[in-house]
């Protein structure tokens, strides 16, 4: 693969990217903040639910983002 494709951020997996994971870490993060994992299509649900499960707000887009247009829903309790 061509090493300015951009690749699943998944641990081992190097298929294309086309999605965006856009999430934060509201105990670190300001409201503000976006962090952005890239995902294949097989592996965006395994992130989102990665980090969902943890408590943090997250949101997939189809394509690339930088996550700065992205509203992310608030914090679960």
């Amino acid at each position: 693969m061509d090493p300015a494709t951009p690749q699943c951020s998944r641990a081992g997996c190097r298929e294309e990217a086309a999605s965006s994971v856009v999430w934060r870490n509201p105990r670190i993060h300001t409201a503000e903040r976006r962090k952005v994992w890239l995902a294949c299509a097989e592996h965006a649900p395994y992130l989102r639910d990665f980090l969902a499960s943890r408590g943090f707000p997250v949101v997939v887009r189809e394509g690339l983002t930088d996550g700065a247009d992205v509203e992310l829903p608030e914090a679960a309790a």
